[in-house]
C-alpha cells in the first residue's frame, strides 16, 4: 500500500485535525487516518477533494510532483 505523508503535512501545516478532514470527505476519522497512513488507498473522489480543499494538484499529494 502507498504511504501519503503529504495530505498530513497538509493537514498540520493548517493546524486541521484528521475529523475535520473526515467531515470534509463524509467519511471516518479512522478511514481518514488509514489514508494518511497507507492502510487504505485514497478513493479518486477524495483525493481530488483533498486536491481542490489544498488547492494543489492530485500529483502532489501523491508524491510524483514537488510542486
Amino acid at each position: 500500500m502507498p504511504h501519503y505523508p503529504r495530505i498530513r503535512d497538509l493537514r498540520e501545516d493548517r493546524d486541521l485535525l484528521q475529523k475535520d478532514l473526515a467531515k470534509l470527505l463524509h467519511c471516518s476519522q479512522q478511514t481518514y487516518s488509514d489514508y494518511e497512513c497507507g492502510k487504505v488507498d485514497i478513493p479518486t473522489e477524495a483525493l481530488i477533494a483533498l486536491a481542490d480543499f489544498y488547492q494543489t494538484t492530485t500529483d502532489y499529494i501523491l508524491g510524483r510532483t514537488q510542486n
